[in-house]
């Protein structure tokens, strides 16, 4: 009789050519994609050469992606960018996005439709755990290990056990894939999930349209996780597999939630942070740079300004999801408002650049992580939070509730 097993073990099981594998052993396992970006990629090239290896395994199963400092920002982000550059044209790599057709990695796959339920990938940024939405086993490695992977189409993995998580209810008005995430963390702590694979089942994620489930899987690993799953098509859990944990939330009242400083789970409802001056939101990064998150923040700055004392930068996740927000009149609504709109790029997410911010200064940014001096300056706090919560925030002029501004609610002086 065959073994029961989560779809993270099945995934994995096919890929290392077994019937069945269990949480806890390490297999050897045959990988479909390799990811790279313009900070890791160069460290990863390096590696690989200095196994032997001249060729990777497949060029076209190799996809790099400059996205973080470009772009270039300085001379030594020219200079990674250079290195990848020369390298993709010296493999014939299909899959190089290039600036001016690139976006940010994680936001950037699933958009073009190369990924396929039951696949493998693995890529040398964290945030690879995005593509889970997809049915995918995607999971952050280390440079060295993707030079492997790049070399070899091989890697080992320790097979994760799976934490099931449940949503159950209708999600109210305002909240969205980016609350779940938060809420989820702040019920887990930042190492609850730690090398687990969290499996994300129930009815609000049944209605919760692709974008929010990306942002899900995107920030499974601020919980420590190994793998953010959305179950798709033939490679569903088997109910009776036996998991390391099941937790059942009922969400149909959740507000907007927001993460204060220092943490991804330090969070509250955005009523009890209601109030709080900021200098600077950003609504973007790979985990809500999509049009669906520029829609909402276009509808709350529709015939609005961003407060006097507020920058408000916004920075379309792909080069596609800035065409489609230019057509839908998405660009013309922020400019209108005063906000500063950017081609596709990591920037300000990591400190990079594009809004990096000084001693003493508070952002509100739709980005994955709050940690101290995470967008610069050690002494510069930063708060979490989804679209809808962003665009009113930039409108009053400290943290609010979308409502206050819809309704014309407190504003900041």
């Amino acid at each position: 009789m065959a073994h029961a097993m989560t779809a993270a073990e099945k995934i994995l099981a096919a890929h290392a050519g077994r019937k069945q594998v269990v949480p806890g052993e390490t297999v050897w396992a045959r990988v479909d994609w390799c990811l790279a970006n313009d900070i890791t990629a160069p460290l990863a090239i390096e590696q690989m050469r200095a196994m032997g290896c001249d060729r990777v395994f497949d060029p076209a199963r190799v996809i790099l992606v400059p996205d973080h400092f470009v772009p270039a920002k300085d001379i030594a982000s020219a200079a990674q960018a250079r290195v990848m550059r020369e390298f993709a044209r010296e493999q014939g790599i299909v899959h190089y996005y290039e600036v001016g057709r690139m976006g940010i990695e994680h936001a950037l796959l699933p958009e073009l439709g190369i990924l396929r339920p039951g696949d493998l990938l693995v890529g040398a940024d964290s945030h690879t755990c995005t593509c889970g939405a997809l049915g995918v086993f995607a999971t952050g490695v280390g440079s060295t290990d993707l030079a492997c992977a790049m070399a070899l189409g091989e890697l080992w993995f320790r097979v994760p056990a799976t934490v099931r998580v449940e949503f159950r209810g209708r999600l109210p008005g305002w909240v969205g894939g980016k609350d779940l995430a938060l809420f989820l963390i702040s019920q887990l702590g930042t190492e609850g999930a730690n090398y687990l694979a969290l499996e994300f089942t129930g009815e609000a994620i049944a209605q919760l349209p692709l974008d929010g489930r990306l942002t899900l899987s995107n920030m499974a690993v601020e919980a420590g996780a190994k793998a953010g799953l959305v179950p798709v098509g033939p490679w569903q859990s088997d109910e009776e597999a036996p998991v390391a944990a099941r937790y059942t939330w009922e969400v149909s009242h959740l507000e907007p939630q927001v993460a204060c400083p220092y943490s991804p789970a330090q969070v509250v409802p955005v009523r009890e942070v209601a109030g709080t001056p900021v200098d600077q939101v950003v609504i973007g990064s790979c985990t809500n740079g999509r049009l669906s998150d520029l829609a909402v923040a276009a509808r709350i700055l529709a015939g609005r300004k961003v407060h006097p004392q507020v920058r408000l930068i916004v920075i379309p996740a792909t080069q596609d999801v800035y065409r489609r927000a230019l057509e839908a009149g998405f660009i013309a609504t922020f400019l209108e408002a005063g906000a500063a709109v950017s081609t596709p790029t990591c920037g300000p997410c990591l400190g990079g650049y594009m809004g990096v911010l000084a001693e003493g200064e508070v952002c509100l940014a739709t980005t994955n992580r709050n940690f101290r001096g995470r967008m610069g300056h050690p002494e510069s706090r930063v708060y979490l939070a989804g679209p809808a919560v962003a665009a009113a925030t930039a409108v009053a002029g400290c943290i609010a509730h979308p409502e206050e501004v819809i309704g014309g609610g407190p504003h900041r002086g």
